[in-house]
């Protein structure tokens, strides 16, 4: 009866599978929340926008910002909730959107588009996100800084981490190796050279939403690396990662040495790429090894040029024998004590 529902629920035209449904509830009623369960899955195999209106309910429903009650807390919990039942009189009890997703993902007939979706709804996010810390006039009493500032930022950077964990989740889940490659190899670079409106607040906003929303995009490229291509050369699929690395790092060069224009913020741009190089030199440093080492030593000349001399010694630091050169003559001509 199950595979019969679903093969159903994908294959037949709307509005079929409702009306297939309702009629068995009324004949058999100890099934009818398997069989509203499953005749979601019919809206998002025929309708994009019902697809994208669910993957901003999980975000939503991570962040907190819904008006369910499963969900005002935000976090996991809120995303996948505790199960579907008729918990109430009267019908089903409300789903969880995370629950819901892995549920009717696979009834999404074109998955390509989500990438740039997903992007789209972190930065997003990460807007509310910025939006929601101490207001600016506030922060302009020193006193109040130092009492709340801090814990603010700080839970605001625990926040982006997680709905960047979202995103790459969400990716990984809907279309695997495929589509976690299409995100670092077409949409991201897409998406820096694309123009992006400014937020009309401006100020110290605009420049948070900047910083946070880079560090966002850096956490959300990385881990969908890492769930597709293994943090080392153990998984299958880490032959195919060599290449979609190396010219996804050739465009950052690129655009450090101004031979990209970019249309996305400044600050976002340098945040995205500070945060990209930290965190693969601090957590997937085996992934350098596969770069050409010409790609790492433009890298590293351009995040000197940004004055970020450190972190351009520990990408060359990391990245083999290839660049001890590189790495000598940069410790020298910078006057930089390195120790191992």
């Amino acid at each position: 009866m199950g595979p019969a529902l679903s093969n159903l629920a994908t294959g037949c035209p709307w509005p079929c599978m409702p009306v297939t449904v309702a009629l068995w509830a009324q004949k058999v009623k100890r099934w009818s929340d398997f069989l509203v369960f499953s005749a979601s899955r019919t809206v998002f195999h025929h309708n994009r926008d019902a697809v994208v209106q669910l993957l901003r309910m999980c975000f939503a429903a991570t962040l907190g910002q819904t008006t369910s009650s499963i969900a005002s807390n935000g976090g996991v919990g809120a995303l996948l909730g505790h199960g579907y039942g008729s918990h109430f009189s009267g019908g089903i009890s409300p789903v969880a959107p995370g629950l819901l997703y892995l549920r009717v993902h696979r009834a999404v007939p074109n998955v390509m588009f989500m990438t740039e979706e997903v992007v789209s709804l972190l930065m997003h996010s990460v807007r509310d996100i910025a939006s929601s810390l101490v207001p600016s006039e506030k922060l302009k009493k020193s006193k109040y800084v130092r009492k709340y500032g801090q814990v603010s930022l700080a839970g605001a950077l625990t926040r982006v981490k997680l709905v960047a964990t979202l995103g790459a989740s969400l990716v990984w889940i809907t279309g695997g190796v495929v589509l976690v490659q299409s995100l670092i190899k077409e949409t991201l670079p897409s998406w820096f050279i694309s123009s992006h409106g400014t937020d009309p607040s401006g100020g110290m906003s605009e420049g948070l939403v900047s910083t946070l929303g880079g560090k966002a995009l850096a956490c959300f490229a990385v881990i969908s690396g890492a769930f597709a291509w293994g943090v080392d050369s153990s998984s299958p699929a880490a032959k195919r990662r060599s290449g979609i690395l190396e010219a996804h790092l050739e465009f950052v060069a690129g655009a450090l040495h101004g031979k990209i224009s970019l249309g996305c913020n400044k600050a976002t741009w340098k945040s995205y790429v500070s945060g990209l190089i930290s965190l693969i030199v601090g957590c997937t440093p085996n992934w350098l090894l596969e770069v050409d080492v010409e790609v790492l030593k433009s890298l590293s000349t351009g995040l000197k040029q940004w004055d970020e001399e450190e972190l351009a010694l520990a990408l060359l630091n990391s990245s083999g024998i290839g660049t001890m050169g590189a790495t000598a003559e940069m410790i020298i001509e910078g006057g930089m004590n390195f120790v191992r």
